[in-house]
């Protein structure tokens, strides 16, 4: 595959190779408009993407993944809000922008491939015309110009005879190319953040390893910082450098990838892992978490994972645990973390 020169198509270069702090959020807070009042779907949230790094996003369904990932894009639905916190891209506060602000760096600065393809590509559009409007509106490239750039690009991210195909819609277009289409999209004017929801979703495991090879070479390629969002480890397990364990809108661990799986500091981390047979071993017996995620409209007092916790204690139920520090770059929001240590 050829790889595109960091000042490809007009872009502004890179760092030079230099290992830089791309995205950094600080204690966001995300609320929904709802009957019973306001629904906190993100509760203080923190973490920081390098350039060159892959942090995954890890949780249930509901746990706030999606949402802060919206967040980090501007792409908040209007029924929600921020109320907390702050985002920055490259050093700059982005939670304050305009609409016209947001415009200009999506895709330029910032970037998404979206869970579901089908859904994101307009089906009246044939997807050279989807490609090739980021340049046009972006660059003020000429129309021919961006149709050739849409070319290459889709031959980059692995379409057969991408200039025939330039004129077909998404439709005419498996799943797994659907989803090139979105990573050409979303690379198309080199951002220097990359976030990626469930891009393998509904995907069979040949082409969901072709897609995350895709992602791993873009990265290494353009130094880009990326982030994934997924509730599958095993797809974390190989792409990503970092992991934060999200529940109940919040961050509950975070470290390396094999701190996490290795040694689970959270309760709930611990059972995510006890309940992936890839992770378990031959053999293993499989232990579901009992008990459903919390109704954040109306959260329990305390831990909000104390209902389902196995080592629940009374501290639990009345005090809400600040985040820690266990060692350099490894965080958990627990109690008791050194008893979950070692009963991993």
């Amino acid at each position: 595959m050829t790889e595109r020169s960091p000042q490809a198509y007009g872009q502004p270069p890179r760092d030079g190779g230099l290992l830089t702090r791309l995205l950094e959020v600080d204690g966001l807070a995300v609320e929904f408009d709802t009957r019973k009042g306001p629904l906190r779907a993100v509760r203080g949230v923190s973490f920081h993407v390098e350039a060159c790094e892959t942090l995954a996003i890890v949780g249930e369904s509901g746990s706030g993944k999606s949402v802060t990932a919206q967040a980090l894009l501007g792409l908040v639905p209007s029924r929600a809000r921020i109320t907390a916190g702050s985002i920055a891209i490259e050093g700059r506060d982005v939670t304050g922008l305009s609409d016209a602000e947001w415009r200009e760096l999506r895709g330029e600065r910032i970037a998404m491939i979206f869970q579901d393809p089908l859904s994101a590509l307009n089906p009246s559009l044939t997807v050279g015309y989807q490609i090739a409007e980021m340049f046009r509106r972006h660059r003020g490239t000429g129309r021919a110009q961006a149709r050739r750039y849409a070319a290459e690009l889709m031959a980059q991210v692995g379409i057969p005879d991408a200039a025939r195909r330039l004129d077909d819609h998404p439709h005419r277009f498996s799943g797994g190319m659907r989803q090139r289409v979105m990573i050409a999209m979303a690379l198309a004017l080199d951002p220097v953040l990359l976030v990626a929801d469930e891009p393998t979703t509904a995907l069979d495991v040949t082409v969901q390893a072709q897609i995350l090879r895709l992602l791993r070479q873009r990265r290494e390629a353009d130094r880009l910082g990326m982030i994934i969002i997924s509730h599958d480890l095993g797809v974390v397990a190989r792409v990503a450098d970092r992991v934060a364990v999200m529940y109940a809108g919040q961050i509950v661990e975070t470290g390396t990838v094999p701190e996490v799986y290795g040694r689970p500091a959270h309760p709930y981390t611990l059972g995510l892992m006890r309940a992936v047979p890839a992770l378990r071993g031959t053999g293993s017996t499989l232990t579901a978490i009992e008990g459903q995620p919390p109704d954040l409209a109306e959260p329990p007092t305390g831990c909000s994972f104390h209902p389902r916790c196995p080592l629940a204690r009374e501290r639990c139920r009345e005090e809400a645990p600040e985040p820690r520090e266990l060692s350099h770059g490894r965080a958990v929001t627990c109690h008791f973390a050194e008893e979950v240590l070692d009963d991993a």
